[in-house]
């Protein structure tokens, strides 16, 4: 009986060895990013690349931009992967990011029913859209949840003279919700919606809407990478974060980021190399 115990005391010792070992050569990261990244499913094609690359884990907290910013200004995170880029230059300029890297970019695109109740279809201006949804009273669903699509939003609606939110409950429809179940609404009530495009690409109940606007520079959505200040919260993961940050601007992050693609065709564009 002795001898037994001695021999599953010693194993069980060397199993928690072996998973001390492996939990201390597997690091990890905190990387607070968007929706959009994420539903994309450009994290699940080159993230799994890094951690072969670098041996570090990326642990994603995917919420909206204003959440992943506020996570990371609670020190709750150790890079900061975000789509508003008047935000991401606050979050350095108050300390609380080192520095904003370039990463990649899309477009919005306004999408709705077929029927187009609003007679936008044929349109290359984004504000007159805007202003036609709103005097037709046409439904428009907004995701109404400080991520970056919707400050996006909110900006072109104030660029249109237009107040939706006035009209909340009404025509305007605030969901409170990620873009994925934004969509979900304004499929079920025949909406109109901004969409991230990589979103809109691999969203896949698209029913009876439509992309009715793209194209016109004001969509135009570029993606920042900020690695979260360790003088200001130093428990940061700095150089695991600076060794993300570095590969994902490298040839071989843009590279594998230029090759992602939803039905063949590309969502997300390298932008290392332009400082937008």
């Amino acid at each position: 009986m002795k001898k037994f115990l001695f021999v599953f005391v010693a194993l069980a010792g060397a199993l928690l060895g072996n998973f001390c070992a492996a939990t201390e050569e597997q690091p990890f990261l905190v990387l607070a990013s968007t929706t959009s990244t994420e539903n994309s499913g450009l994290f699940d094609y080159i993230l799994p690349e890094f951690t072969r690359d670098s041996g570090i884990q990326v642990r994603v907290v995917a919420v909206g931009t204003g959440q992943a910013i506020r996570l990371a200004s609670s020190g709750d995170a150790d890079v900061l992967l975000v789509h508003h880029r008047p935000s991401e230059d606050a979050f350095v300029a108050q300390g609380l990011g080192v520095r904003r890297y370039p990463v990649m970019h899309n477009d919005f695109v306004l999408v709705g029913p077929a029927a187009d109740p609003a007679s936008v279809i044929g349109q290359a201006d984004m504000l007159q859209a805007l202003q036609a949804i709103a005097r037709s009273e046409s439904l428009f669903a907004s995701r109404g949840d400080d991520s970056g699509t919707h400050k996006k939003e909110l900006s072109l609606w104030a660029e249109a003279g237009v107040d939706p939110v006035v009209d909340s409950g009404a025509w305007y429809r605030e969901t409170g919700s990620g873009m994925g179940a934004t969509l979900n609404t304004a499929v079920a009530m025949g909406a109109y919606a901004l969409s991230d495009r990589a979103t809109w690409a691999s969203f896949g109940n698209k029913g009876e809407l439509k992309i009715v606007l793209e194209g016109d520079p004001r969509l135009f959505n570029p993606y920042g990478v900020i690695l979260v200040n360790p003088e200001r919260f130093p428990h940061v993961r700095a150089s695991l974060g600076q060794a993300f940050i570095d590969w994902l601007v490298s040839t071989r992050g843009q590279a594998l980021i230029a090759a992602y693609a939803i039905d063949g065709a590309p969502v997300f564009f390298p932008d290392a190399m332009v400082d937008h």
